[in-house]
């Protein structure tokens, strides 16, 4: 029989994290955190990672497992989340992915393969020489499908994940998917709310870390070695902290900055997922009915 595996995906600020902790409490489950920039320590406020408090006693595994200076792949994300899958179910829990990286999670399902194509230096040292927006236009080009599932502003940045893309579309035409192949026996959960109501909740959620001291946090970051090339790579909150750091914008205009690039990158992530027309959706106000459908899944 496959492992298990309730799988919960989402636009940002939809809810799916609290969520996420009452079903683990509620099926004596552990959650799994599926963000591509969360797995970085110390990227804490400007992420929007969850809170020691806010996990009411559920233990979160792929938080603050990778040095931010360094890029943290697909590839990567797989290996740690099937080490903490299997981990997970040995102790007779049920394993719970939350998050709203798209291709993280297609990689450790079985929808999207990894290929196994050998680095090619000299490609590599060619496009090194290129810029992010140069190389981004390639692999538009190249395999568009690959390209498309590069939903937020870290992943289009990160220079070292496009130069690996092209590499793959070099040697094999296109990054393979895989399709009807699932590696698990998987309950896909969807939330997500109206738009005026998901994006109130952006707003007022970046107020909240903007107050919290997401600036400060940055200028520590920068300390500890971040330099601005990489701050760019991750995108977002920390594109636009590079700008206030150097004194390019001020915090309003950062704000307002941020306010539409976030409410951007939760509609492409939306894009992403409506795709898998596996994901059944939910209001994450609608306790009762997720937890139903997760209760005759289990049976």
């Amino acid at each position: 029989m496959k492992q298990k595996l309730l799988i919960m995906v989402g636009p940002t600020a939809s809810g799916k994290s609290a969520l996420g902790v009452e079903l683990a409490k509620k099926f004596n489950g552990e959650i799994i955190s599926a963000d591509s920039r969360q797995v970085y320590k110390k990227l804490d406020i400007g992420t929007g990672k969850i809170t020691r408090r806010e996990m009411k006693g559920v233990p979160h595994h792929l938080l603050d497992v990778a040095d931010a200076r360094k890029a943290f792949t697909a590839d990567d994300f797989v290996k740690h989340s099937r080490a903490a899958i299997q981990n997970i179910s040995e102790r007779g829990k049920l394993p719970i992915i939350v998050g709203g990286t798209g291709f993280y999670i297609d990689s450790l399902t079985g929808r999207i393969s990894l290929p196994d194509v050998p680095p090619n230096k000299t490609l590599r040292a060619s496009l090194q020489k290129k810029s992010v927006e140069q190389i981004f236009a390639m692999l538009q080009k190249k395999d568009p499908q690959r390209a498309k599932t590069l939903t937020s502003p870290s992943e289009r940045n990160n220079k070292a994940r496009l130069i690996r893309a092209l590499e793959i579309a070099a040697a094999l035409g296109k990054v393979p998917v895989k399709k009807d192949r699932p590696l698990y026996d998987a309950l896909w959960i969807g939330v997500n709310r109206e738009d005026r109501e998901l994006r109130e909740r952006i707003n007022k959620r970046l107020k909240a870390r903007i107050k919290k001291g997401m600036v400060k946090e940055s200028e520590q970051l920068r300390k500890a070695g971040l330099t601005y090339k990489r701050m760019n790579e991750l995108g977002l909150e920390y594109r636009s902290l590079a700008k206030v750091l150097q004194k390019k914008i001020g915090i309003a205009e950062m704000e307002a900055e941020l306010r539409s690039d976030i409410w951007r990158y939760a509609r492409k992530q939306i894009g992403y997922w409506k795709r898998n027309k596996n994901i059944v959706w939910f209001d994450p106000r609608k306790n009762s009915q997720i937890e139903k459908a997760v209760r005759t899944w289990l049976s």
